[in-house]
Parts: C-alpha cells; sequence; structure tokens
C-alpha cells in the first residue's frame, strides 16, 4: 500500500512536470533580428509592443542573448513577448514589485555611446507619450546656410536637438517616439555636423525623395502609433530650423493647429518657459518668438495628436547659428522644450 502510494505520487510529480513544461515550451513567440543601433525599448516601440508592459518579459525571454546593461547585439534574433505574457507578468508583479523593479538606468543605443545610459530622474512624465519629428531628413537636407568654409543643414542641426530632447523625456519617464533616426550619429558634441542621407523612418523604411510621401509616411507612422496609446496623454512636436535673408535675427517661435486647444496650450507653455530663461540669461535683449496658428501644415494638419511645430532660429543668420552650432545652446533648447512640456503635462493632468 505505502509502495502504491509512492508511485502514484511520483506519476503524478511527473504529470505535473510534464504540463509545466508543455506550459513552457508550447508558447511560440514571434523573432526578430536587432539592428545596428536598437536599444530593448526602440525594438519594442518599433514591433508595436508598449516597454512599460513588455520590457521584463522580453528580459526574461531573452536573458541569456543580452549584453551589459542589457543592451542588444546587432543581427542576433530575439524573442518578443506576447500580450498574454505581459497579462502573466502583471499578475505575478505586484503594484510596488512593478515600480521598484523599473530599471533605474535605460540603455538606449540610439543617443550614441557618450549618451547611451539614461538614468530615470523622476516619474514626472510616466504615463505621457510623445512623438518627436525631426524637420526633412534622408535626401532633404533642408534649409542650408554658410559658416565660414562650412556649410550647415537644417536637417542634421534639427535632429540633434530633437534627440536631446527625447533623451531628457525619457529621464523623467515618458515614452518617446524618434519618428526620424539616424542609426549612427546619435548624440553629437561637436559644432560642425558632418552632413548625410541614411536617416530612416522609425520602422526602418528609406525616407523618399518626394516632399509630400516623406511628410505622408511620418504622420501616416505617428498616427499608426496614436492608436496603440488611446487613453493616454499624447502629443507631438515636430523640430526645424527656418531660412531667411543672412541679416534677419530671429527668435525661437512656434505655430499649431488654429482649433488644437492642446496644441496651443502646449506651444503656450514652452514659449512661456523661452521667455522666462532668456528674461535671465539675456536680461538686455527682449525675447521676440511668437505663438502662431498655422494649420496648412501637413505634419500640424494631419497628426492626430496635438502637434507643436518649433523653429530654432535663421540658419543663415550669424547670431542664430551660434544658437545651434555650439553644443550646450543645442542641449539648453532641449532642456528648455522639456520644461515647457513637464508643465503642460502637469497643468493637463
Amino acid at each position: 500500500m505505502t509502495l502504491n502510494l509512492k508511485a502514484l505520487r511520483i506519476v503524478l510529480f511527473v504529470f505535473a512536470l510534464f504540463l509545466s513544461a508543455s506550459t513552457l515550451f508550447g508558447q511560440s513567440y514571434p523573432k526578430v533580428i536587432a539592428q545596428s543601433g536598437d536599444g530593448i525599448y526602440l525594438l519594442l516601440r518599433r514591433h508595436g509592443l508598449d516597454p512599460s508592459e513588455h520590457l521584463k518579459p522580453f528580459l526574461e525571454l531573452n536573458q541569456e542573448n543580452l549584453g551589459q546593461d542589457n543592451s542588444l547585439y546587432a543581427g542576433r534574433t530575439y524573442l518578443l513577448p506576447t500580450a498574454s505574457t505581459a497579462a502573466e507578468a502583471a499578475v505575478e508583479s505586484s503594484p510596488v514589485e512593478k515600480a521598484t523593479s523599473s530599471p533605474a538606468v535605460l540603455v538606449e543605443p540610439l543617443f550614441g555611446k557618450s549618451y547611451e545610459r539614461v538614468e530615470i530622474k523622476d516619474k514626472q512624465l510616466q504615463g505621457a507619450v510623445y512623438y518627436l519629428i525631426a524637420g526633412h531628413s534622408g535626401p532633404d537636407p533642408g534649409a542650408i546656410g554658410k559658416y565660414g568654409a562650412y556649410q550647415l543643414s537644417e536637417d542634421e542641426y534639427a535632429y540633434d536637438v530633437t534627440i536631446r530632447l527625447a533623451r531628457r523625456l525619457m529621464e523623467h519617464s515618458a515614452t518617446v517616439y524618434m519618428i526620424i533616426q539616424d542609426p549612427d550619429d546619435g548624440i553629437r558634441d561637436e559644432n560642425i555636423l558632418k552632413m548625410d542621407t541614411d536617416e530612416v523612418s522609425y520602422f526602418g523604411r528609406p525616407i523618399p525623395y518626394d516632399q509630400k510621401q516623406r511628410l505622408r509616411n511620418r504622420v501616416a507612422d505617428v498616427n499608426q502609433l496614436y492608436l496603440k496609446h488611446k487613453g493616454a496623454h499624447q502629443r507631438m512636436l515636430s523640430i526645424h530650423i527656418d531660412s531667411r535673408s543672412k541679416g534677419q535675427n530671429i527668435d525661437v517661435f512656434f505655430y499649431h493647429h488654429e482649433s488644437s486647444a492642446p496644441g496651443l496650450a502646449l506651444a503656450q507653455r514652452i514659449h512661456e518657459v523661452f521667455t522666462t530663461k532668456y528674461n535671465r540669461h539675456q536680461p538686455n535683449r527682449e525675447y521676440f518668438g511668437t505663438v502662431t496658428p498655422r494649420s496648412s501644415l501637413y505634419v500640424v494638419k494631419y497628426s492626430h495628436p496635438p502637434t507643436v511645430f518649433v523653429e530654432l532660429g535663421n540658419i543663415k543668420n550669424d547670431k542664430d547659428q551660434r544658437r545651434f552650432i555650439i553644443p550646450n545652446n543645442r542641449q539648453a533648447l532641449a532642456n528648455w522644450l522639456c520644461d515647457g512640456i513637464i508643465a503642460d503635462y502637469k497643468a493637463s493632468n
């Protein structure tokens, strides 16, 4: 009788192991290949997965295939978590555990080696989603200015300010989408930024030559991602540098859709920050930046999230050029934009 009971227990134990193994190995996961410059957040977002929900399952699925600080290896295959695995992870973790298990440091290779480690400073923007578009790019350099013997292209300087802004927003726990991405530039600290044409769209598509198609593609990417975050606080910024006569010194100014109250509010709050910063850092100089409706701009007109179109200055003017040629000034622009975004989020929630 005792032997039969022991045998029964062994059978039940083996059966339980079989069930757990079949549950584990019976699940199939989509496979993706990491591209050069991919971090986990970027990889998840490219495939329509929210990092706040899918980061932990991704780490568990791929823990033996990750580099230092959970970095990815370009060319390697990774498993993507499914909605069910994310749900299971959420059930297994208490709210406190989920809050404390979030990494204090993220690694985002898109920012470049010097800046890829992003320290999460606070949760001021947790739950907020931002879409950032650097103007022009790919085959279109945008406006061109001259600085001594060098040519300055709008897309390179707008991109550097935009990616710096992305990093600042992530430091405050925002979900950020860089809609235009350069796989090898990262954040750059040179005065003269080399012109190239290798930027791609968020989903990895090459940027077309046709201007209207370029605009359609980036707006379509934003709107596709927007649907995945329905109900969240979502905003978009499109960052540019203007081109006017060489002698015209202009300040940073902002456009919004005339029918978008949230777009207007965001533009005004960023404008208020710039006004305050100018008063503090250049007390003898009045700030002339403006907030203006301009609904005819394609990305303002057709993007689902409330949008602010930013012009950082005149690329042909000597004084304006110092605003974006000096790396610390580019960082200041990103910081001030971030401060205005935080003020807007706090006022909206």
